[in-house]
């Protein structure tokens, strides 16, 4: 439950400030949210620069990923039968995503960073989260949603691969 909080909040907050506040780079107030997205920039200069792909990623991530995350929490506390495959579709997103936002990158010159520690410590570090969390959650939602259906159907063991 605690990713999803935290995924869901930073989609719809962080990545929500990023989405509505185009002239962050120009905040002098030091407000939190234009400081962070300041920061971040040094590793993907594509936020500054309000790159049309990583707008849209963002938006898209805010609206549509960001409060199923929520959903996702409420459906594990309260025992929801629909809380596995949702999980599931949430972590397809989220690697979906990832794999999106690398690939624009690569295609772009992946030279976006201000130097090699921003690179390796916020673009590549701070992003493995994405991959490694819903890849562990989406595995797990799997082998719970298979379970199910083979109890469904009246087998009460893995069937043997042959």
């Amino acid at each position: 439950m605690c990713w999803w909080v935290f995924t869901g909040l930073t989609h719809m907050i962080i990545g929500g400030y990023y989405v509505f506040s185009p002239e962050f780079f120009k905040d002098k107030s030091g407000f939190y949210m234009a400081e962070v997205w300041k920061e971040y920039s040094k590793a993907d200069s594509r936020y500054a620069g309000r790159n049309a792909v990583v707008v849209t990623f963002e938006s898209l991530t805010a609206v549509l990923v960001g409060p199923p995350c929520l959903l996702a929490v409420y459906a594990i506390a309260t025992g929801k039968t629909y809380s596995y495959i949702l999980q599931f579709a949430i972590s397809l997103g989220q690697l979906y995503g990832s794999a999106f936002y690398y690939i624009t990158a690569i295609l772009e010159g992946d030279n976006f960073s201000v130097n090699s520690f921003y690179y390796y410590a916020y673009y590549i570090g701070a992003n493995a989260s994405w991959i490694v969390i819903p890849s562990i959650v989406g595995i797990r939602c799997w082998g719970k949603i298979c379970a199910a259906f083979r109890i469904q159907g009246g087998q009460t063991k893995k069937p043997k691969v042959r």
